[in-house]
Formats: C-alpha cells, structure tokens, sequence
C-alpha cells in the first residue's frame, strides 16, 4: 500500500473542518452598530414566552429593562408555570410600568406551545418592531439599539443574532460546541446566510427575533410555524420563501443564553429539535428528507471514525495506515474544536475530549430518529409537522 494512501484518505476529515472555519470568517458583529438608538425611535414590543423559568426569569427581565432604548414595551407570557415564574415576573412588573405580564390561553392541539405564548405576546403588543426572545437570555443595555440599527440598515424584515452561549457544567461544555460545531459547518458564516436566496439554508437563533410588525402579520405570524419544532429555523426559511429580507449577526458580547445547566436538560432540549426540526433544511429534495435519519446517525459516526482507527492501529490490530490516517484525522478534529472552544470562551483543553462529545451527539440523534415526529418539552407532548 501506498504511503500516500492514509494522508488521501484523511483529506475529507480535514478539508470539511478547514472549509467549515474559513466559512464562519463570513461574519459581522453587531458590535460594530451604533449604540444610539434611532431618532424617532419605533416601538419595541419585546415578548417573553416563559413556561416554568422560574431559574432564568428574573435574570432575563431585569437585564432586558436595562435597555437604553427609549421606546419599549415588554410582555411576559406566562405559559401555565407551575413554579411561581408568573409570580416573579409580577413583582418586577409593580416595580416598572414598561413591564406586562399576561397568561397564555388554554394550549390549542395543533400548536407548539411556545408558538402559542409569542402568538399570545404579539397579540397584546402594540409595537412597530416585535422582538421575541427566550426567557434563558441576558441582555446588554444598547442590545436593542444596535440590533434596531442592524434591522434598518440591512432593509431587513427579519433580524437575529448568534449570541454567547453560557456552559456553566461539565456536560455543557462537552455536548454544546460539538452542537453549534456542526450547526457552524452546515450554515457557515452570518453573511452566507444574510444573502441567501435558497430557504434551505436560511437559519435564525429564536432567542433574539427582532421582526418589522407589518412583515410578520403579512406572512401569517407564528400561526405559520405553529406545528414547527424549530420554529426560528422555520421562520428564517418562510421569510426568505416569501421573497423576504433575513440578516443575521454575532453578537457574542451583547446577548448571552444559558440554554440548559444538566446533561438530562441537554439530551432533552436537542433531541426536540435535532431531527423533526433538522429535516427541515436537508438539502436533496425528497431523496434528502427520505435519507435524511441515516444521515443524521452517520454525522457523529464520521467524526468518531479516525479516534476509532487510531485506537485500532495503536493496539496494532489495524495496520499503519490506518494509525496514520486516524491521527491526521484525530489531530485536524482537535484544532477544529479548539477553535470552537475558543470562539465560545470555554477552556480549550476540552477539545481533546471530542469523542465523548460526539457519543453524546450519537445518543442524541439515534434516540430523536427512533421519536420521529414525536417531541417532548416541558411537561408537554407534540406532534411536529
């Protein structure tokens, strides 16, 4: 065998991670926006949809009426909580007459219920601007002045940010950046998907929506993506569809998210959206959602390929061509995610536990395929479109 043949076979283990980082340079900070706001400056309706948040709530909407923006209304929607996040979101609204608090309708069957709670929100705002956000988040004060400044000056209909997102747990750190490491290699940079005419590659981070009023009532509103599992990802798709602006921007210094703080709450919160709603932007046609769940399973699997022939060829039960091949595939992976550890602020000496990362990942998709349309969160039982 040639001694060339192990470096060809590495090259697709090292080129898809070179290509992924030289995309996400394609990037534009919302840092860079002025932090004066707009003169007039429109309304603001920022929505809350919060169920059982009773660990994020206050966080979130004392750091959103920090805002300097001088024209905002805030609605929380309190979702059926059953652990006083109402209760606390109340005490803060006597304390600030900007602040809202409302409760959600009984849930109809064919919604998702954070649909249902921004429909609700959106339906007692009375802003020009709608910005719904996730009850997990922290804002910085210019954070809407920019991201209203960002909205007009691209001509956007839509608008949304890549934030910083908060690991705080050792499974965090594990599992998050292999997540937004495959999402970064899939979408590239916030500019391949700002100018992006094909829905299939429109994305948007649904903890930061800012929307234009008339465009969201024009399209149908979350009634649109009611039975949706990632209704932002949904949303991006059917305002690109309808011939609609999207942008999208970092703004890892402004926004940040503490998605989920336990491996239980990671497992359970991807493996809602992983497959019902990833098929959504599989590229291929018919032929791509019908291979779609193989695919999903092989994504880990490749990237565990090289770890298992560099342990294979370092017992000397495979030959050296495969020890070579796995540690130029093993090697590439580890710079890959060191960037995505750096990009993240996270210790970048976790990269080198990867694997454990991509296991995870492989349980997560091998158990969101076997519920197919099936999804859980929350206490609550859905059917995705």
């Amino acid at each position: 065998m040639s001694a060339a043949a192990p470096i060809l076979w590495s090259l697709p283990w090292v080129l898809g991670p070179a290509i992924g980082l030289a995309r996400s340079v394609r990037s534009r900070l919302l840092e860079n926006e002025p932090a004066d706001p707009p003169v007039p400056a429109p309304l603001v309706s920022i929505v809350i949809p919060a169920r059982n948040e009773l660990r994020n709530i206050e966080r979130c909407v004392r750091s959103v009426l920090t805002t300097t923006y001088p024209a905002v209304e805030v609605i929380v929607v309190d979702d059926h909580s059953a652990d006083g996040t109402g209760d606390v979101a109340r005490a803060i609204a006597r304390e600030d007459p900007r602040l809202r608090v409302i409760d959600a309708p009984p849930l109809p069957p064919d919604w998702f219920g954070k649909q249902w709670a921004c429909a609700t929100g959106a339906a007692e705002a009375r802003g020009e601007l709608l910005l719904f956000i996730d009850a997990d988040t922290r804002h910085t004060p210019t954070l809407v002045s920019r991201s209203v400044n960002a909205l007009r000056r691209r001509d956007a209909d839509l608008f949304s940010i890549a934030g910083h997102q908060e690991m705080h747990s050792f499974w965090e750190r594990i599992v998050q950046p292999q997540v937004f490491g495959i999402l970064a290699l899939r979408y590239g940079g916030t500019e391949d998907v700002s100018t992006t005419t094909n829905p299939k590659n429109a994305i948007a981070n649904g903890q930061f929506l800012l929307v234009r009023r008339a465009a969201y009532d024009a399209i149908g509103g979350h009634a649109l993506v009611r039975g949706r599992a990632a209704e932002d990802l949904a949303f991006a798709q059917e305002f690109v569809r309808a011939g609609r602006r999207i942008a999208l921007m970092m703004g890892t210094s402004l926004l940040s998210t503490h998605m989920y703080a336990s491996l239980r709450e990671l497992v359970d919160g991807w493996r809602k959206n992983i497959f019902a709603g990833g098929r959504e932007s599989v590229l291929g046609g018919r032929l791509g959602r019908s291979l779609f769940p193989a695919l999903l399973v092989a994504t880990p699997l490749v990237g565990l390929a090289p770890v298992v022939a560099l342990v294979l060829g370092a017992l000397g039960v495979a030959s050296t061509a495969w020890l070579i091949w796995g540690a130029i595939g093993v090697s590439a992976a580890v710079l890959f995610y060191g960037a995505v550890y750096a990009f993240m602020r996270a210790p970048i000496g976790y990269a080198v536990l990867y694997p454990l990362g991509l296991l995870v990942v492989l349980y997560i998709a091998s158990s969101a395929v076997r519920r197919g349309s099936r999804v859980g969160w929350k206490g609550r039982e859905y059917t995705a479109q």
